[in-house]
């Protein structure tokens, strides 16, 4: 009896461009990459008015981050720098905080600060915010639009990462579908080409990683590709070092494909066969796991919570991903242009997808808690919802993969069933591939001997008979492929799930370049309670200012202390210092305070002289809150003197 193979329903289809309508209005409306080191904190803190200027800038991260000596600049109103371009690390303990020196005698005003940094885990992080010395003023500072990783390069640098998670899938899949399940197919030209187009994809995505990686990280300028400068600070750094591994571990990969499709294929001795298929199994496995490493050391598992078990999870987790998703590339591939794939290698390729849906079960779930950490992450973080649609393509992967099984198990082999060798063949498969070869063979020269004669006589001939023997090969080979209906609704369930597979890898490509929902939450958490303006400082008032009377020694700078700073009692301090910072010995100094928004004031302070250069004053009142003038008059000699100013908030 003939069975008639049945279509996948319409619930199905209805299914899969449910998804990947779902799919493409994340993508659509996703802004470029952010990564996974946030900002927790800073300080001063976005949008504060400081009363003096502060002597750094620092900013905290939610994870560890590589800094360079441009990694943060503090703009001054006008647009030029008001930082030293001296990067301070301040870490402590699990604390990620680095910094910056200011100029000193900063005037008052608005002040950005700009920083672009790369977190652990590779991708680089970008932002800016403000703060203001004494009271807000207009800048002219205007930053770019373009976000960190973005633009052109940002996109290229995206395809390059799919391509070689694609091509990673195919290569170590497609080397493992054809060891396990079936080593006849070594001999089979399909299936070489898929999987060294596997690693010629991993190969060149690689190196175009690696060239983009510099404007990727920095200016986002396609011609620094061509800076050797950036490309030798690039492969000093931990995805350099990574990239650089891959390739030396894809030489090894290429070492492996040539011998698994020469040496191996060519075997006929059954013992030296399975020698060597234990060995290609063992050093494929050693190789296939230093490419997953690559990965794992560079990017997400190296950093967060507990990388010590995240990494060698990740680990498996590629690999499980590539034995299932590349062994299924492969066998599609089998499936339309080598219809004599045999069935028991379908049947084995089936129990290692399921040992593989199995193992990324055990790791997805454990990669989901470490990267999200709560239920109001799943679904309120870009993360979260992207792992959602990743889960539920996951599941109709796995009902379409049980579709598949289904028809396997149907399968109607022609061929008697015979006990397999050592290689995983039967001999009856082998004799029947045998003489089917030996037929083409004797079909071929036939032909070849009348192309000849034809050729000699008329080439017009000889072209036409060419054309016929490729339309009856193309012809035989649809009989062949068409002969079993089993067969038939195997490769539409087959290609089905390998379309489901190209839009779930796409998914996990831009889970790699999205912040984690744990590590946003956390941010969220840390800029509620760190944002917002601070006008009132939490230490004691410290200025500076600069002055010049014009006379002899006339030029210097009076530091000024207000402790602690708020309505009621203060204590001043007030140093006189030459521009090299040594004590200057002036002979008189006046000190006026001013409430102008309530017209309190000129309150004068009379400080008196301690030692040269220092006057100080006990129990100055500021009696209310608000912006205070403080006003310092100095005088270096009988005619020459100079007053300076300074707007302080005061609590």
């Amino acid at each position: 009896m003939t069975t008639t193979a049945p279509r996948l329903g319409t619930a199905l289809a209805r299914l899969l461009i449910l998804a990947a309508a779902l799919l493409g209005t994340l993508l659509a409306g996703a802004a470029p990459a952010s990564a996974h080191a946030a900002l927790t904190g800073s300080d001063p803190k976005d949008g504060a008015v400081v009363a003096t200027a502060p002597k750094e800038v620092n900013l905290t991260f939610s994870e560890q981050v590589a800094m360079s000596a441009d990694s943060i600049r503090v703009l001054d109103p006008a647009g030029r720098r008001a930082d030293t371009g001296e990067i301070l690390d301040l870490c402590s303990g699990s604390i990620v905080r680095y910094g910056v020196a200011l100029r000193a005698g900063l005037p008052d005003g608005t002040y950005t600060v700009a920083w672009q940094t790369v977190s652990a885990d590779s991708h680089p992080i970008a932002g800016a915010f403000t703060f203001s010395i004494g009271a807000p003023s207009t800048t002219s500072v205007a930053l770019p639009d373009r976000a960190a990783g973005g633009g052109l390069v940002g996109a290229l640098y995206g395809i390059a990462r799919y391509v070689s998670y694609a091509g990673f899938t195919v290569l170590v899949g497609g080397g493992a579908f054809v060891l396990a399940c079936w080593p006849r197919g070594a001999g089979v030209r399909p299936v070489q080409q898929t999987v060294v187009r596997g690693w010629l994809a991993l190969t060149g995505a690689t190196l175009l990683m690696l060239l983009l990686r510099n404007p990727y990280t920095g200016s986002g300028e396609l011609s620094d590709v061509f800076d050797l400068a950036g490309l030798k600070a690039v492969l000093e750094t931990k995805t350099g070092a990574a990239l650089t591994s891959r390739l030396l571990l894809l030489g090894a990969a290429a070492l492996f494909v040539a011998v698994l499709f020469g040496a191996y294929a060519r075997r006929t001795d059954p013992k030296e066969k399975k020698d060597l298929s234990f060995g290609l199994g063992i050093g494929g496995t050693v190789v296939a796991a230093g490419i997953a490493g690559t990965w794992a050391l560079a990017e997400h598992a190296s950093t967060g919570i507990q990388p010590g078990i995240a990494m060698p999870v990740d680990i498996l987790h590629l690999l499980a991903v590539a034995a299932w998703l590349g062994g299924l590339t492969v066998l599609l591939v089998s499936l339309y242009k080598a219809p004599s794939v045999d069935r028991s290698a379908i049947e084995r390729f089936s129990r290692v997808a399921f040992g593989s849906v199995v193992v990324l079960a055990a790791t997805g779930l454990y990669q989901s808690w470490r990267q999200v950490g709560s239920w109001s992450a799943l679904t309120g973080t870009r993360y979260g919802q992207l792992l959602l649609v990743k889960i539920g393509l996951m599941a109709v992967l796995i009902g379409i993969a049980w579709i598949s099984r289904r028809w396997t198990r149907r399968l109607a082999d022609p061929r008697p069933a015979e006990e397999p060798d050592d290689t995983g063949n039967t001999e009856e498969s082998e004799h029947a591939g045998e003489s089917e070869e030996a037929g083409e063979s004797e079909e071929a020269g036939r032909d070849s001997h009348a192309g000849e004669g034809a050729s000699a006589a008329d080439p017009e001939r000889a072209a036409q008979l060419a054309r016929q023997r490729a339309a009856v090969a193309t012809a035989r080979r649809k009989r062949e492929r068409d002969a079993d209906p089993e067969r038939a609704g195997l490769r539409r369930s087959v290609l089905t799930e390998a379309a489901v597979a190209v839009v779930l890898l796409a998914v996990t490509t831009v889970l790699t370049s999205t912040e984690p929902g744990r590590t946003e939450e956390e941010a969220a958490r840390s800029g509620s309670t760190a944002s917002g303006p601070a006008a009132v400082p939490d230490r004691p008032v410290d200025i500076r200012l600069p002055f010049d009377t014009g006379g002899v020694d006339g030029k210097g700078v009076v530091r000024l202390s207000l402790d602690p700073g708020r309505t009621g009692a203060n204590a001043l301090h007030l140093f006189v210092e030459r521009p090299n910072g040594k004590p200057l010995d002036v002979p008189e100094i006046k000190i006026a305070l001013t409430l102008e928004a309530k017209d309190v004031g000129p309150l004068p302070v009379a400080p008196d002289r301690i030692q040269t250069g220092h006057w100080s004053a006990s129990g100055v009142q500021i009696p209310m809150p608000g912006e205070w003038k403080i006003q310092v008059t100095v005088r270096t000699s009988d005619i020459d003197q100079t007053t300076i100013e300074k707007n302080v908030k005061i609590g």
